[in-house]
C-alpha cells in the first residue's frame, strides 16, 4: 500500500485505535503491533492542501505558495492571542469565520507532565490524542480562537504550555488530580480571568464547573529507553518492529517516527 501521508486517524475506545492515512487509502495500524513494518519513501513530496509536488514540505505538509498564504499556516495559529481577524487582516476572512470564530476549549492535560491547550470544540479529543496526553480536562469553553488565546496566556504563567514529546514517547506520564490542579490554577489567575470576562461579551466564556477527566490509554507494548527520532530526509526506507503508537508517532524497535511531521511525502508501506 502506498500514497500520500497525512496525520493519523483516531478514535477514542479503551484504547486508542489508529488508521495511516495513504492518499485515499486507510490502513488499520492497530493489528500490526508487534509485527515488522516497512516504510519506504521514494522522493516524492505533494502539498497536503493544492496537491502540486514540491521539494520541500512547509507546516508539516504544504508547499510553499500555501504556507505563505493560507490563513491555517499564519502565525496567530500557533499564538491564538495574536489573532488579527478584527484587524481586517486575516489571510482567508471567510476560512477565519469558520474555523476561529467557533467554540473553543481551553483544557489541562498530562502527557509528559501538566500542560494548559486549547482546541476547537470539534476536535475533542483528537486533540488531546495528539498530543499524547494521559488525562484531560476541559476547563472553558469560549466563542472564539482569539478569547481561548487570552485564557491560555494567562494560565501558562502558572503551568507549561507545551509538550516534552520525548519524555512523552519513554513511558506513561505521572498520573495528576487535574480537578485539583484546575482549581489551583484558577485561584492563581482568578483577577486576571475576572478582567478577561469583564471585556467580553456576556456567556463567550464559560466556566466548564461540571467537566469531568477523561482518561486516555494508548496501544503501546514497550516503551523505549532512549528516543531515536527517524527522518525520511535522511534515510529513505525505515524498518523495524512495531512497539506501540501514541501520539502522531509510531514507537519502532529501532527509533520514532513523526508522522504528522511528514505529511505529503509519498509513502510505501509493507507489513509483516
Amino acid at each position: 500500500m502506498d500514497g500520500n501521508l497525512k496525520k493519523m486517524v483516531t478514535k477514542l475506545n479503551d484504547k486508542v485505535a489508529y488508521e495511516l492515512p495513504l492518499g485515499e487509502q486507510l490502513l488499520p495500524l492497530n493489528e500490526l503491533i508487534g509485527q515488522p513494518l516497512t516504510l519506504s519513501y521514494g522522493g516524492e513530496i505533494n502539498c497536503i492542501h493544492c496537491h502540486r509536488k514540491s521539494k520541500k514540505s512547509f507546516a508539516q505538509g504544504y508547499c510553499y505558495p500555501c504556507f505563505a498564504k493560507l490563513a491555517q499556516c499564519d502565525l496567530c495559529i500557533m499564538k491564538p492571542e495574536q489573532c488579527h481577524y478584527a484587524a481586517g487582516t486575516c489571510r482567508e476572512p471567510e476560512w477565519g469565520e469558520q474555523f476561529c470564530m467557533q467554540d473553543h476549549i481551553v483544557y489541562l492535560a498530562n502527557s509528559s507532565g501538566l500542560k494548559v491547550g486549547i482546541t476547537r470544540h470539534t476536535q475533542i479529543p483528537t486533540r488531546w490524542i495528539d498530543q499524547g496526553a494521559t488525562q484531560a480536562l476541559p476547563i472553558f469553553r469560549v466563542k472564539t480562537r482569539l478569547q481561548s488565546g487570552q485564557i491560555e496566556v494567562i494560565l501558562k504563567q502558572h503551568v507549561a504550555d507545551k509538550t516534552d514529546w520525548r519524555k512523552m514517547l519513554k513511558g506513561m506520564a505521572e498520573e495528576k488530580d487535574l480537578l485539583a490542579e484546575r482549581d489551583r490554577l484558577l485561584a492563581e489567575c482568578s483577577d486576571e480571568i475576572e478582567a478577561l470576562s469583564s471585556e467580553q461579551a456576556e456567556g463567550d466564556i464559560e466556566f466548564l464547573a461540571e467537566a469531568e477527566v477523561v482518561n486516555i490509554e494508548f496501544p503501546v507494548l514497550e516503551y523505549p529507553e532512549k528516543v531515536k527520532s527517524l527522518n525520511f530526509d535522511k534515510t529513505a526506507e525505515i524498518s523495524g518492529v512495531l512497539k506501540g503508537i501514541k501520539g502522531q508517532y509510531l514507537i519502532l524497535d529501532c527509533g520514532v517516527l513523526n508522522i504528522r511531521k511528514f505529511g505529503g511525502y509519498r509513502i510505501a508501506v509493507e507489513a509483516g
